[in-house]
This record gives structure tokens, C-alpha cells and sequence, in this order.
């Protein structure tokens, strides 16, 4: 697991491994969502540098021609990444798309990030299609918290929504990890940051997730919008303390961007989404829970 860890330091950006001579690419195979979070607001545009946006939603073998243009206009790239902008657990498109990957292009790092609802379950097609490492957003661990963040989830078919809610995706993200990180898979939590809600959380999370496996914590402050759009986002002096907070249970990640769901490129480089994307859908459109 140590290897892996230090392998994703050298050559994976979001791990802050040699940033400027690696890129990345995100695949949006991903439509559909399994919970609606009060700060997430999903949509098909243009020109919003954020998680959640993306051009367009492409299938598996589209997503591999995308792959096979990025390549070839930017060599650099060396993790392939699926990060929506939907859950990607929340349909078969992901791992789909990694098992193609996995026989095409090997030496790619395949990167996924997910709510976690369904990590436990999926535990073993994760490993099987494999992935190399794996982001989860964990934004409490306490179901009172929790359910601050998110109105409703929907679990094998049905509805949850309030703390009920919030301590079934808790529970299951947990366990999700645990066994993600035992069969080796480096996990990274990503918690959004949310001063007024789980600003005094943060050290709980951290510990949490380190206990069950996880290696590197990172905190992305929160963009006003949706239903949390009058909450404050955080300064940086508060940005920094729960840095601190997480720091003494975690490695901590300090170079996140908030990037697209369709991201292509050099982190702090050139976009080829232009290029590969014939670009770019006008107009906004959103997504469908469940």
C-alpha cells in the first residue's frame, strides 16, 4: 500500500506529485446522482470552473475516444479520472469505462471519486476493475452534522432523507473504505468545508476516515450556491485551522482545484477541452437524482 501511496505522489497532480510535467483527464460517463447535496448544483455549461460542470455526459466508448485524443494532444497526462458529474457508482458507466482503460491503456492511473453511498457494496468491482485510487466525500461523521448537508438520499430504490438519511450514507462510506483501503486502493477523502455546519468537525472526520484506511485528507471550501447559497464560504485563516485540525490525524493535500467534471490537461495549464470537446454545449441543463 506504501508503494502505491508513493507511486500516486510522483505522477498523480491531485496528490501533489510532481504537478507541473502531469496531467489529467476527467471522463463524464457519470449522469445520475444517488444524493442530493444542499451545496451541489450539477450542470452542462461552458464556462464554470467548478466539480459538477461538464460539456456533455459520454458514454464508455466515447469516453475512450475522448482518452485517445487527450493523449495524443497532451502526453503529459497520466491519470485517467472519473469524477461525474453525477456519483459514479450511482450507474455501471465508471467502472465500465475503467475495465477499457485497464486493457488499453495500463500504465494510466485510474482515479474515481464518489459520495460513497454504494462503496461498500461495490467494493469488489472497484478492485476488479482496477482502480488505483479512490476519492470519497465525507462531509460528517456525525449524523446530525450530516444532515445539514444534504436533503435526501436515495438507497435501493427508495428514500431517505434527515438523519436517518445522513446515517446510512455515514455508515456505509465508512465500511466502504475500509475495505477499498485494505485491498491496497490508495483512499483520499475530500471533505467540503462548510464553517458555519462542520466547520468544528473537520478533526472528527479526519481521524474517522484515518482509522478506517484512508491517507491523504483534503478540504475544499465551500462555493455559496443552492441551498447553501447564504452560507459564508471560508476565509483562509479557517481554511488553514482545520487543515491543522486534520493534520494531526492525516496527511493533509494543500493544491486542490476546483475542477470540471470534463477537466483536461495540466493542472494550472492549458485546458484541452476546446480541442477535444468541440466546444462547448451553450446553455445549462441538470441532472436527475436516483
Amino acid at each position: 500500500m506504501a508503494d502505491t501511496y508513493q507511486k500516486l505522489q510522483s505522477f498523480h497532480p491531485c496528490f501533489g506529485g510532481n504537478r507541473n510535467n502531469t496531467g489529467r483527464i476527467h471522463l463524464p460517463v457519470s449522469p445520475g446522482c444517488n444524493i442530493s447535496c444542499k451545496f451541489c448544483d450539477r450542470k452542462i455549461n461552458d464556462h464554470e470552473e467548478r466539480p459538477g460542470v461538464t460539456s456533455q455526459v459520454l458514454t464508455p466508448l466515447e469516453a475512450m475516444e475522448v482518452l485517445e485524443k487527450a493523449l495524443t494532444l497532451c502526453p503529459e497526462i497520466t491519470v485517467a479520472g472519473i469524477a461525474g458529474p453525477g456519483d459514479t457508482l450511482a450507474t455501471d458507466y465508471a467502472l465500465e469505462t475503467f475495465r477499457l482503460i485497464r486493457e488499453k491503456y495500463p500504465r494510466l492511473i485510474k482515479c474515481m471519486s464518489t459520495n460513497g453511498l454504494l462503496l461498500s457494496e461495490r467494493a469488489e468491482e472497484i478492485i476488479e476493475a482496477g482502480v488505483d485510487s479512490l476519492t470519497v466525500t465525507v462531509n460528517g461523521v456525525d449524523p446530525e452534522i450530516e444532515a445539514k448537508l444534504n436533503r435526501l438520499i436515495v438507497y435501493h430504490g427508495k428514500v431517505y432523507i434527515g438523519v436517518e438519511a445522513a446515517a446510512i450514507l455515514i455508515e456505509n462510506q465508512l465500511k466502504g473504505i475500509e475495505k477499498i483501503a485494505a485491498a491496497g486502493i490508495t483512499v483520499k477523502v475530500n471533505t467540503v468545508l462548510v464553517p458555519g455546519i462542520n466547520g468544528e468537525h473537520i478533526e472528527d472526520i479526519a481521524r474517522a476516515v484515518k482509522e478506517r484506511g484512508a491517507q491523504i485528507y483534503n478540504l475544499i471550501p465551500l462555493i455559496p450556491q443552492s441551498d447553501l447559497r447564504n452560507e459564508q464560504a471560508p476565509v483562509c485563516s479557517q481554511i488553514e485551522e482545520a487543515r491543522a485540525q486534520a493534520g494531526k490525524h492525516i496527511d493533509v493535500f494543500r493544491h486542490c482545484q476546483h475542477c470540471r467534471a470534463d477537466a483536461v490537461g495540466l493542472l494550472g495549464g492549458k485546458d484541452y477541452g476546446d480541442l477535444i470537446y468541440q466546444r462547448r454545449i451553450v446553455g445549462s441543463d441538470t441532472f436527475s437524482h436516483g
